[in-house]
């Protein structure tokens, strides 16, 4: 990246009124990150520069920084550059790990999101079938058969699976949500591990309602993967059912 007087601007912003100023730097500085101007890994200029770029002063432009580093768009370190990063679910999955673990009706509407969300997700896989998301999802179901009885390992498994899904459809921020939903699927995948009557025929049939999904995908069915995966979540809801049957109890502190 050129430096000093002859650099030619990076951004470009409209300045709002001075008390949004920061914001209007940091959707400048976002809007090239994600046009690709800048590219994961790469430097931004130094924060000095940035303020005569936009005319602002320093803590302007170190507050706009410090907002794009919450939201996981940069990375900074005392007595270094801010570098770029690549767009990924992490910032969500965080939220929505810190929401799935507070209550069980956070969980139960998580949960129900994610069969909202999954459901358009599983079409739209269907009707562009990506080379990466199809080998991701074929990967997945090797990883089940090998995970099995395995919670841990078969809980990442099934994540891969389902990030398969996402990448299926081309979409990257379809894939960041996907991400995103991570915390929520491992948090429902720990609650099935819990069931002390889970059988072999219990994970198998996992397996097999995931292979279902993907033969839709792969034979571009999108009607049929919708039915698939609103299949796959009535099961899981049935199997989260009667863990948090057992667990309420303990959790509203009455056992």
């Amino acid at each position: 990246m050129a430096t000093g007087s002859t650099r030619k601007p990076l951004f470009s912003a409209k300045l709002a009124a001075p008390s949004r100023l920061a914001d209007t730097v940091s959707d400048a500085i976002a809007a090239a990150l994600f046009d690709g101007r800048i590219s994961p890994g790469e430097p931004l200029p130094p924060e000095g520069e940035i303020a005569k770029e936009f005319g602002v002063s320093k803590p302007i432009a170190r507050e706009a920084l410090r907002q794009l580093s919450a939201a996981g768009l940069i990375s900074t370190q005392q007595g270094k550059v801010a570098r770029a990063k690549a767009l990924n679910g992490e910032p969500l999955e965080r939220i929505y790990g810190y929401a799935v673990r507070s209550s069980l009706e956070r969980l139960r509407e998580a949960n129900e999101m994610r069969r909202v969300v999954e459901t358009g997700i599983a079409r739209l896989a269907a009707q562009r079938r990506g080379k990466a998301g199809l080998a991701a999802m074929e990967r997945a179901l090797a990883d089940m058969q090998s995970s099995l009885g395995d919670p841990a390992g078969f809980t990442e498994a099934d994540i891969l699976f389902h990030i398969g899904l996402a990448l299926a459809t081309g979409n990257s921020m379809i894939r960041v949500q996907m991400e995103g939903l991570r915390s929520v699927q491992r948090e429902v995948s720990e609650l099935f591990s819990r069931r002390a009557n889970r059988t072999p025929a219990d994970w198998n049939a996992t397996i097999d309602r995931h292979r279902a999904i993907y033969d839709a995908i792969a034979a571009g069915d999108a009607e049929l993967a919708e039915r698939k995966i609103i299949a796959h979540f009535e099961a899981a809801d049935i199997a989260s059912l009667e863990v948090v049957g057992k667990l309420a109890p303990a959790a509203d502190g009455t056992a």
